[in-house]
């Protein structure tokens, strides 16, 4: 019914009709509608409480790259090396690798995981409280893709080319809601290939302690396949409670091939000059969490969280060379299987105190179990006799209990103040020989943030915090590694060492200083320069010495890591990006143009180490990125290029 027409069916019924006739009468009211627009990564960025960079669902999708990796390439301040990604020019195992929040497996490589299933990655400059704080580089967390509130029907179909020979790759997404309930179920398959060609220079002494000198060409080729499976579920029980679920298996299988020769220039030459390899394997992941999440009227949130994780590798490497008289010298045969199973559960409190504080807290447990197994049989007999076939095997219990307050204390001033207290034990077994190691670290952590105008776009931000590198299970391992190109059978010489892991190795405590200034400009520009400086204590080196050995009969050069002295680490990064008219004025730039640059210099320097030339292990001097975007007006095509450059350096 009409509202004049509901009025006086009312009038007929009852005397105070009449005022609900004068009230149909009146104008009907306007109405309002609430549009949200999606906030930019850079406008996310700038509303972070620390220092962070996000690349989320438009960066992922600009490039079509085959893997994350290739997408961290563009990221300033994040170089790859071997397929591993390092934040601020350190070495491995400084950046530290989460997905989802939680520390992703040994094998677990960044090259096999394709961005379509990759809802952002969030690359945090120094450590936080919520996570932990082995992170003296930084933290790169990859949050995988969410249940969508809207039907999607994905497929991704790729077709590139890798030395040689063509690649393709395959990523879907399906994903549905019915009323509270919503699930996704991305899958995706891939092939790879690689190879490289490498020639080196070698001056040294040789096994009677005359001078050698050497040149070696080699080249190599390695190839394979992979798939990833995470499906995930959302159900909102009701207005309080959500129940989450997230399961992701990955599995990859790989080959490679190698070859390489070695010219003798000076002292005596190695028991073979011409080698060959072949390799093969595979490695797998499943795991499974469920999170309850209990949302309560004054904004107080309630996590808790339960998982599981189980690993397993497999692989065989066949080597073969020959002397200088083309005899065949080595035949090797390496096989190896480890597993490793873990299990996760923790739990989160927050609450905001006012308008503009806020405080989390929580306590998080792990616990973990690995088996692993290795023969190196060597000319036909064990190489090692008393660790051949012996399976090792390591329970690894972890817990921390953390503290963060997020507090706007002034209209221009944010603070993030943590604390995180963590613990490692481990004990493993093997070759009758048992290894205990425990750490315990305290970790204080202080973020403040300026805004220089009443928008906030021009910040300063500074941190000072603490954090630590672990020993991880191989350095602390007492099972010796034979250096395949001096058999046991003889001696070996000082740059050709066994090597030997140190159970009382001890982590490494780092102070990091970071201070930046971040300007952002219209049209989702920045524009950044930040310092940053770590002092290391305890720095983790190995070192070379002569050593009479169980494995031989003549002595040994054997290499062992040990907690060396003091290391400091300083750095200047500049980045910009955005429209070309906002970097550089008005001209006759295109509209569509968008550019980035980015500039990395590192300096560091190891106490105990003689100089000039006494830096971290892995640290490049600079390193530099640039690249365009250009999107044509009224038509779907873009087009855009990046150039990234790492000198070489000794």
């Amino acid at each position: 019914m009409k509202p004049r027409q509901l009025g006086w069916l009312v009038l007929a019924q009852a005397p105070w009709g009449l005022a609900w006739a004068q009230q149909a009468a009146e104008p009907e009211p306007q109405r309002i509608e609430i549009r949200a627009t999606e906030v930019s990564d850079t406008e996310q960025r700038r509303r972070q409480p620390v220092a962070k960079d996000i690349v989320g669902r438009e960066e992922l999708d600009r490039y079509g790259d085959p893997s994350v990796s290739e997408v961290l390439k563009r990221v300033p301040g994040v170089q790859i090396q071997g397929g591993s990604p390092r934040m601020r020019g350190l070495g491995a195992g400084y950046t530290q690798i989460l997905v989802n929040g939680e520390k992703a497996p040994p094998g677990f490589s960044l090259d096999n995981l394709p961005p379509s299933q990759v809802e952002r990655i969030e690359i945090t400059k120094g450590p936080t409280a919520e996570y932990s704080a082995q992170a003296v580089a930084g933290t790169i967390n990859i949050i995988l893709r969410q249940p969508s509130r809207n039907r999607q029907r994905e497929l991704r179909l790729g077709l590139g080319y890798q030395v040689e020979r063509p690649v393709a790759s395959f990523s879907a997404n399906w994903a549905d809601q019915w009323g509270a309930l919503s699930a996704a179920l991305p899958v995706s398959g891939w092939q790879w290939r690689g190879g490289s060609e490498s020639f080196t220079q070698r001056t040294s002494r040789d096994v009677l302690l005359n001078p050698q000198r050497l040149e070696s060409e080699g080249a190599s080729r390695w190839w394979g396949h992979g798939w990833n499976f995470g499906p995930r579920v959302n159900w909102k029980l009701d207005e309080r409670y959500t129940l989450e679920s997230a399961t992701f298996a990955q599995r990859h299988d790989f080959r490679s091939t190698g070859r390489s020769s070695l010219t003798v220039l000076e002292g005596l030459p190695p028991p073979s000059v011409q080698d060959s390899s072949s390799n093969r394997g595979w490695w797998q992941m499943l795991r499974s969490g469920v999170q309850l999440v209990r949302r309560e009227a004054d904004n107080s949130r309630l996590e808790l969280k339960v998982g599981g994780q189980v690993t397993a590798s497999e692989f065989r490497t066949d080597a073969t060379g020959r002397n200088a008289a083309g005899e065949l010298s080595v035949l090797r045969l390496t096989t190896g299987r480890s597993e490793e199973n873990s299990s996760q559960a923790g739990v989160k409190f927050s609450r905001p105190l006012g308008d503009a504080h806020a405080l989390a807290m929580g306590w998080e447990v792990e616990t973990r179990r690995r088996e692993e197994s290795r023969t190196v049989i060597e000319n036909g007999v064990p190489q090692l006799s008393d660790y051949e076939g012996d399976a090792f095997r390591a329970r690894i219990l972890r817990q921390a209990l953390w503290a963060q307050d997020e507090w706007e204390v002034a209209p221009r001033w944010a603070t993030s103040i943590g604390v995180r207290a963590e613990s490692i034990a481990l004990v493993s077994v093997g070759a009758s020989e048992e290894v205990r190691n425990r750490s315990q670290v305290v970790t204080p952590l202080w973020h403040l943030t300026h805004r220089l105008d009443e928008k906030g776009r021009d910040l300063v931000r500074a941190s000072l915090t603490r954090s630590y590198r672990a020993p991880d299970l191989s350095r602390l391992l007492a099972r010796p590694s034979i250096n395949s190109a001096y058999p046991v059978s003889g001696p070996n010489p000082e740059i050709a060492p066994d090597r030997v892991g140190n159970p009382a190795l001890r982590p490494e405590l780092a102070t990091g200083v970071d201070l930046a200034f971040e300007k952002y400009l219209q049209g989702n520009g920045v524009v950044s320069i930040g310092a940053f400086a770590r002092t290391v204590d305890g720095l983790m080196r190995n070192v070379t010495s002569l050593q009479t050995v169980p494995w031989a009969a003549v002595p040994r050069w054997v290499s062992r890591p040990v907690n060396l002295g003091r290391a400091r680490s300083v750095g200047v990064e500049l980045e910009a990006k955005g429209k070309a008219t906002d970097l550089l004025g008005a001209g006759t730039f295109p509209a569509g143009l968008s550019l980035r640059a980015s500039l990395s210099v590192y300096r560091s320097a190891v106490e105990g180490i003689p100089g000039p030339d006494n830096r971290l292990e892995g640290q490049q001097p600079w390193s530099a990125n640039l690249g365009f975007d250009h999107s044509f007006a009224g038509t779907p095509l873009s087009v855009g290029g990046n150039a990234s450059r790492t000198p070489p350096y000794a």
